[in-house]
């Protein structure tokens, strides 16, 4: 199974609302502790509401993945910040109609709704960042398909220069995959917590311990 297919697993197991010990869930899918501990960093840093800690164990408030839709990436990218602008807007009718769209798609989530946001909030918060995000998807993407290296500023404060390697959604929240060549190690961040991305000279070409492939070699 790959690294990507074990994070969904996961989410679909954690969605319960009980508390799994990582020792359980490292059983099951028959990686290392020390693996299972990198996957739950890696859905808390993307944006998944894991709570719990290690020698605990874990558990998600609610699921925030979208069911499946028959969505291009573009599609989805304009529902979010068309979404984000409306429901923001003075336009009482525009407003009321992000209302009523964000109404049908939280009808469609996989939530506990006991638990969920209100309407308004689902329009006007979560989309927000979405569409914040979305003002570094097209440079980002760029950057990975050309294999650019970028260097990025956080709202954190913090500085990184990176070889973008694949971006992620999770369900409102956006995350980039990167190799993190000021740390010499993978990093996951999440979009709308980039503040700055800018293009820096010179292609990266693939590297042995630097790729994608090695990731999942190493979250196996």
């Amino acid at each position: 199974m790959k690294r990507t297919e074990r994070l969904y697993s996961l989410i679909e197991i954690l969605k319960d609302g009980e508390l799994h010990r990582a020792e359980d869930l490292a059983e099951r899918f028959g990686v290392s502790l020390r693996t299972m501990y990198r996957d739950m960093d890696m859905l808390a840093a993307s944006g998944i509401p894991v709570e719990g800690e290690r020698g605990r164990g874990y558990s998600a408030r609610a699921a925030i993945t979208l069911p499946p839709l028959n969505l291009t990436e573009e599609e989805l990218d304009v529902l979010l910040v068309t979404l984000a602008a409306a429901g923001q807007s003075s336009d009482e009718a525009l407003r009321t109609a992000a209302i009523s769209l964000a109404e049908k798609i939280d009808a469609v989530l996989p939530e506990d709704h006991r638990a969920a946001p209100k309407a308004m909030n689902f329009a006007a918060y979560p989309f927000a960042e979405s569409a914040y995000a979305f003002q570094h998807l097209t440079n980002l993407r760029g950057a990975i398909r050309a294999k650019q290296r970028i260097a990025i500023a956080t709202v954190s404060g913090a500085a990184h220069d990176l070889r973008p390697l694949k971006l992620d959604y999770w369900g409102r929240v956006w995350s980039l995959t990167a190799w993190v060549e000021d740390l010499s190690d993978f990093g996951t961040f999440r979009v709308d917590q980039i503040e700055t991305v800018r293009i820096l000279p010179g292609l990266f070409v693939d590297e042995p311990g630097k790729t994608l492939a090695d990731l999942d070699r190493r979250a196996s």
